[in-house]
């Protein structure tokens, strides 16, 4: 599939609001591409974040690619009984983050994105993670890549993949998107 013919919707993770990250720079290279917005990034709640993301994808007018960071990869998760049969037909997710893990967000234990959908995806999956994420075990990537019927992409010690971690533009995970994409 070509970039031209998805809606590409770019789900952002917890703290968001880095122009610098490579999904807003995302976000402005790709003319199909948007961000789901919502209205707090520093106490999320599941319900509000899948609500804009399921909304998000039924305005699209395109069939749907997904692509998540950290918060916005378990929210995709989170999201999948909502979505209408055939809309979404794949999700790039990076990084996702531990919201099991106690402390992973200092000060903010009270939330609700736990227990971690572990359902299979009903449509393609890709999961790029890195052996040093702060937020994440690899070994607890590979068993939701696993659980989600997802291919997954080591990244090495790339940390949390983010612009704090030296992956601002991140030409690499474009690379791995177009690859994605051309197999849909």
């Amino acid at each position: 599939m070509k970039l031209s013919e998805a809606s590409i919707l770019l789900s952002p993770g917890y703290g968001w609001g880095d122009d610098t990250h490579w999904l807003a720079r995302w976000s402005r290279q790709m003319k199909t591409a948007q961000l789901v917005e919502h209205k707090d990034y520093k106490t999320p709640k599941r319900d509000n974040w899948v609500g804009d993301l399921v909304l998000a994808v039924e305005k699209a007018d395109k069939p749907v690619m997904l692509v998540g960071h950290s918060l916005g990869a378990i929210t995709i998760a989170h999201a999948l009984p909502f979505f209408a049969p055939d809309k979404v037909v794949g999700a790039f997710l990076v990084a996702p983050s531990d919201w099991e893990r106690e402390g992973l967000i200092p000060g903010f234990d009270d939330h609700d994105f736990k227990p971690i959908p572990r359902q299979k995806f009903p449509f393609r999956v890709q999961l790029v993670a890195s052996r040093n994420d702060e937020t994440m075990e690899f070994e607890k990537s590979e068993a939701l890549a696993s659980a989600w019927g997802a291919s997954l992409i080591d990244a090495g010690e790339a940390g949390h993949i983010s612009p704090k971690t030296g992956q601002g533009p991140w030409p690499e995970g474009l690379t791995a998107f177009a690859l994605f994409m051309k197999q849909i």
